[in-house]
């Protein structure tokens, strides 16, 4: 059987560079997979020409049998948005790695593990991982689904900024408060930017969504909530305000407007041994 493998290597960052250059070479001549299986490789588009490879756009690895990202967890994000569903494995070079459960010393066999895994069952199977869809009440628009939060925010944080955020939750109101903004995480992201807001830490295992007011006049507790839950954020105040998926997909909310926010159709795959939740709580500061 054919393995398709694309490798992903965190830009500028020659250690990833390295061990993509490795990880292509033990693939490409079969190394612990076994003549049967043909392996064909492909690069990011960054990656190919500092280690002599031809490269392609990581939305062209989207139809592989796997995707390796290498770098930190904004590595894996990142790849994630570009190949959805594809199942996608993590080396860490990043402090936490809360998505990225494979060491560099252990990438090799992780990967050609998992290769042969693939060659015997046809595709791998891996845990899913839940992402938010925002999207306009009129239908006119909707973000590029986040792994980790959307944030509803004002033009600007802190004094002079913010705006009055309504939190409604399957049609009731929750809360209501001229806040910096508003922010709604999966069990993912609640390690990230939920966390930094005052929001809990939720197990990776638990199947839930987590809402929290950021800096709000009036606040009520962080909730946590079933991802079927309809979530809607009513926003008012000032002239603009801003609808943020991840951290990188932005949208200009012309006021007043209201937000849906629920979980997106496509999961993201991860696939190979699955990091310590507890210990990787350990390394953050």
């Amino acid at each position: 059987m054919d393995v398709a493998v694309g490798i992903v290597a965190q830009r500028d960052n020659e250690r990833a560079q390295g061990l993509a250059a490795k990880l292509v070479e033990t693939l490409e001549r079969g190394a612990g997979i076994g003549a049967e299986c043909n392996v064909s490789t492909v690069v990011d588009d960054a990656t190919g020409e500092p280690i002599g490879e031809p490269g392609v756009p990581v939305a062209a690895m989207a139809d592989r049998d796997l995707v390796v990202s290498i770098g930190g967890d904004g590595t894996l994000l990142f790849v994630a948005r570009e190949v959805g569903s594809t199942p996608i494995l993590g080396v860490n070079l990043g402090e936490v790695g809360f998505l990225n459960a494979v060491a560099p010393a252990d990438a090799v066999a992780a990967v050609t593990d998992l290769v042969a895994e693939c060659r015997d069952a046809g595709a791998l199977e891996g845990r899913e991982l839940a992402r938010l869809e925002a999207t306009c009440a009129d239908g006119e628009w909707t973000l590029d689904p986040a792994l980790n939060e959307v944030v509803v925010h004002g033009k600007r944080r802190g004094h002079g900024g913010g705006a009055t955020v309504e939190v409604r939750v399957d049609g009731d109101r929750y809360a209501e408060s001229h806040a910096d903004g508003v922010l709604v995480a999966t069990p993912t992201g609640s390690t990230a930017y939920n966390l930094s807001e005052g929001g809990p830490l939720v197990h990776p295992s638990m199947d839930a969504l987590v809402v929290t007011q950021m800096a709000a006049a009036d606040a009520m507790p962080p909730l946590v909530v079933d991802p079927e839950t309809d979530l809607e954020l009513a926003v008012s105040g000032p002239e603009t305000a801003y609808v943020i998926s991840d951290g990188r997909n932005r949208q200009r909310l012309e006021l007043p407007a209201t937000v849906g926010i629920s979980v997106a159709d496509e999961p993201v795959t991860l696939v190979g041994p699955r990091g310590n939740f507890v210990e990787s709580l350990e390394k953050l500061e």
